[in-house]
């Protein structure tokens, strides 16, 4: 049975915590040939890089990211035994990583991850944004639990990685409660040529809208373009123009922006998924999380 140099690991752990190997040393109080020395012989031992040069810090790699996350997890409980053995006992929070997709909106995040922390059970939450398929590499490379996204992932993605449907609910119309006012009556063709604040090209609910319009045979005015969904949001609440939002948060929408609603249809369907490793759910955080997504979406479709 192959054992694993702890004392190699260690040195790994905080050289990538601190970013360069000098500073390491300094909190080592070891000399810098020792930890480099160290680092090398561990870095044979597993046949794989773990560090790359980025300017002047040493950056992980996919595999170092992997091996920090378990050496994170071996040092954190042997920081909680020694607590433990010092009289001062305290539960181990169950971490719980996900990547949450750029173009998601930050109230739907919030609600869709926010049991979690609600849970008898003690969780460390960490969230990471950044676009969909960077996510879902970092899930390939198991970086995260989870993925929370608008769109399922297909066929061409490389790994094995299963969509968990969170459900659906239809999409809110809204804006100042001066320019509501103005473009409640008559709607949805209220808002042929009206200011509207636009998801980038690309996101799925743009596409979604620009279907809906040429349904209804609105033209409306495309005033700005978001990638960041928030501040799409600060955009509407400084009466910039019209937005849309899953009616799912309408309510957090219009208390913590300000706004009123125009109108809302159900032809539009904003989803969400849960992409994951698993096929079965397993962790914990992961199955409460998406029981309360589903209860949240069906709850507002059945309204």
């Amino acid at each position: 049975m192959e054992w694993l140099n702890y004392h190699h690991l260690y040195y790994f752990w905080m050289v990538a915590r601190e970013g360069t190997i000098t500073r390491a040393c300094a909190r080592l109080s070891l000399a810098q040939p020792t930890v480099s020395g160290q680092l090398r012989l561990f870095e044979e031992t597993l046949g794989e890089k773990l560090f790359m040069k980025t300017g002047r810090t040493l950056s992980l790699t996919d595999t170092g990211q992997v091996v920090y996350r378990y050496a994170d997890e071996i040092f954190s409980v042997g920081q909680e035994l020694q607590d433990v053995l010092r009289g001062r006992p305290r539960g181990r929070a169950v971490k719980f990583v996900v990547g949450i997709s750029d173009v998601v909106p930050k109230w739907i995040a919030f609600r869709v991850l926010k049991p979690a922390l609600e849970m008898k059970e003690a969780v460390q939450l960490v969230c990471h944004e950044d676009d969909t398929q960077a996510l879902l590499t970092r899930l390939a490379a198991h970086q995260l639990d989870m993925v929370l996204a608008d769109a399922p992932i297909t066929a061409p993605f490389r790994a094995r990685a299963f969509n968990h449907d969170l459900g659906s609910c239809g999409v809110s119309f809204c804006a100042t409660s001066e320019m509501s006012l103005r473009y409640r009556r008559g709607f949805p063709g209220s808002l042929d040529g009206a200011p509207f604040l636009m998801p980038v090209e690309g996101a799925t609910l743009r596409r979604s809208l620009e279907q809906w319009f040429d349904r209804h045979g609105i033209r409306p005015r495309i005033a700005a373009e978001f990638q960041d969904s928030a501040l799409l949001k600060v955009f509407g609440q400084s009466g910039a123009g019209v937005f849309a939002v899953p009616s799912a948060v309408e309510k957090d929408v219009r208390e913590h922006y300000g706004s009123s609603v125009i109108g809302r249809t159900a032809e539009i369907k904003e989803r969400f998924y849960a992409i994951s490793m698993e096929r079965r759910l397993k962790h914990p955080a992961v199955v409460e999380v998406t029981e309360a997504a589903r209860q949240l979406l069906d709850d507002v479709s059945a309204g």
